[in-house]
Formats: structure tokens, sequence, C-alpha cells
């Protein structure tokens, strides 16, 4: 077990994919509840705590460009596909006994809240858990590149990516049974070597604003605290 520094406020990045459970797609509702109180419990424990959802398990927007449609219509029609996921784990949340307050980088002030700084530090230090819809709101960009850029913008401590996997190998494990998971790795080797847990772009994001990102499995029964006291699998990218 490797101890871990104390952080005050984390942002969570939930891979969209991971939403799905078991399932090839759409939202598995005894997984999301799962996450949700794993949330809940890190949040009662008195850590700050901000959301950015992918859309993977509904859409994907590459998906339209690979098939010759347009990049923009594509990637638009993946923030909705977050937007839906947001929704759901806010109402997860609520359903669980905890607080949320959905916020959106693109504009549907009949659904969400539109996504500020302040609005969004404010409603984080009041005890909500702050779950970031539409990505960073333009095409070309990913949700991993959303969540550095929303971590930075409100001032977390760290960076956690949730996903399918419990941390950054050397190969994709689920193809190569030989593939070697890293315990901690800097930022500049996980781009050299084009290990592709997030986007290169977020981790040059975070590389620049030194904001450490530590990769894990949604699915691990240690949970988030687990994943913060290092008794979780993970591995430390900084």
């Amino acid at each position: 077990m490797t101890k871990r520094a104390k952080y005050k406020r984390v942002l969570l990045k939930v891979s969209g994919e991971a939403l799905a459970g078991g399932q090839p797609s759409g939202i598995d509702p005894k997984f999301l509840d799962m996450v949700a109180v794993q949330i809940i419990s890190l949040a009662q424990s008195g850590v700050e705590i901000g959301v950015v959802i992918g859309g993977g398990n509904i859409f994907r927007g590459m998906s339209v460009a690979a098939k010759g449609g347009d990049r923009v219509t594509g990637d638009h029609m993946g923030m909705l596909s977050t937007v839906i996921n947001a929704i759901a784990l806010g109402d997860a949340i609520r359903r669980k006994g905890g607080n949320s307050h959905v916020f959106s980088s693109v504009t549907m002030p009949s659904i969400a809240d539109t996504f500020t700084q302040r609005a969004a530090i404010s409603a984080i230090k009041s005890g909500s858990i702050v779950i970031c819809a539409g990505g960073t709101g333009n095409p070309f960009f990913t949700t991993d590149t959303a969540a550095a850029l929303k971590a930075i913008e409100l001032r977390c401590d760290v960076l956690l990516k949730g996903t399918n996997v419990d941390g950054v190998y050397s190969d994709d494990p689920k193809t190569n049974p030989n593939a070697t998971r890293y315990s901690t790795i800097s930022y500049d080797e996980v781009i050299k070597r084009n290990l592709r847990v997030m986007d290169t772009a977020a981790f040059a994001l975070a590389r620049d604003n030194k904001l450490p990102i530590i990769v894990y499995s949604l699915a691990d029964e240690a949970g988030l605290k687990g994943v913060l006291d290092g008794s979780a699998k993970s591995t430390y990218v900084g």
C-alpha cells in the first residue's frame, strides 16, 4: 500500500463506458448507485468533490466522423450524452442522501445551470457534489481534457480518473495479459509512450499546471477512499 497525501478537494472523472456496467451501452442502475454511494461516502469524510462524466456509453462523437459525418456535429451529440449521464448521477446522489449540483458547459438552463468557475466553486464550498456536463463546451476536445480543465478551474488537489481498468499499463491489459501496471509514472513518460488511458492533451494540461492524476477502476471494492489512502490498485501520474 502506498500512502497518499491528504486531498481536500478532488475532481473525479467518470468514464461513460464504465457507467454501462456489464451492458454494451446505456446506464446500469446498480452500477450508477454504487458510484453515487462511493462519492457520498467520500464527501461525508470531508472531501470536496467535483465530477466530470464522459458520454461513451450513449454516444461517441468521433464515431460520426469515422463514418464520414461532420466531426463538430458528432462532438455536439457527444456533449448531450454527457448531460444525460450527469443528470442521472445527480439524481442517484440525491436519492442516496447526498447533495448534488449539475452544471453544463453547453447552455441549457431548463436542465442544468450554466457552468462558471465562480458558481461551481461556491457550490462545492457549500457542500454540494458538483457535476460538470457538456465537456469543455467546444468540439475537438474530449471529456478527459474537460476533466483536467475543470480540475484546474475548481482548484482541485488531484484528478481521479475512474475507468474500467485499475491503472496505467504498458499495453492494453484486455488484449495483452502480459501488460504491466505502473504504480507511479511521470506525465512525460505517459506522453512519450503514448499510454492512452487519457488523452495526451489532458496529461499535458495536468503536467503544465502540476495537477497529479490517479487512475483506478471504478469497480474496486475499496472505493474512492481506498484510492485516496492507497489501499486500492491504481497508478499515480505526476
